[in-house]
């Protein structure tokens, strides 16, 4: 019923919390069709919703799926074997594939803006005197 008010109110999307199954997804979509909104799916690895395929979820009836955690659940996996691995053998050699190239990491991340804006703006020789006698 809240989807279908906020349809009413003039939302662009509808979203109902953690269905729990396919069968309740897909009442979801069939019932809120009519509306005309975009559905969406939040797709949580672990989480109460069934993961589906696309393919699935555009049958269910979703235009919209996300997926909040993948990222930080692929981090935090990546993080654990990195760690274990500097914590076994003392060293990243054993890790060195599963690393980003470290420029191309600092230019994916927008570091070059940083840069630039350094370059453009820094004024080192505004810096006193004893800055410069810190390491």
């Amino acid at each position: 019923r809240r989807a279908r008010a906020f349809a009413a109110a003039g939302a662009d999307i509808l979203f109902v919390e953690a269905p729990e199954s396919e069968a309740e997804m897909a009442t979801i979509c069939s019932s809120l069709a009519d509306t005309g909104k975009p559905l969406l799916v939040n797709c949580v690895e672990g989480g109460k919703t069934p993961l589906c395929s696309k393919q699935k979820l555009i049958e269910l009836g979703y235009q919209l799926a996300i997926y909040p955690a993948t990222g930080f659940l692929a981090m935090g996996q990546a993080l654990t074997k990195v760690y274990r691995n500097l914590s076994e053998a003392g060293d990243s050699f054993g890790v060195k594939s599963d690393l980003a190239e470290f420029k191309g990491f600092c230019v994916s991340m927008g570091f070059q803006h940083v840069w630039d804006f350094d370059k453009a703006h820094a004024d080192l020789e505004a810096l006193p005197e004893d800055a410069e006698k810190k390491p």
